[in-house]
């Protein structure tokens, strides 16, 4: 069996999840509207994100200057 790290199987709800990635938990509602934010599950209610996804999503939306009009890979 493969070894799991705790962030592996972590999850946040929306405010804690904005906390992580440097954001405000508002921002993180608005870009579940339109679908830019990252990849979220709902449970009942709530809304939850996996560490990794946050973790990815940061690094697809990386930039060099505000004119990128291209993520870098």
């Amino acid at each position: 069996m493969p070894i799991v790290s705790d962030n592996q199987r972590r999850i946040m709800r929306t405010a804690e999840a904005a906390e992580y990635c440097g954001s405000a938990a508002s921002t993180f509602e608005k870009l579940r509207l339109t679908g830019g934010g990252p990849i979220y599950s709902k449970i009942g209610r709530r809304v939850v994100y996996r560490v990794e996804d946050l973790d990815a999503w940061l690094a697809v939306n990386r930039r060099r200057s505000t004119s990128d009009a291209r993520p870098i890979l």
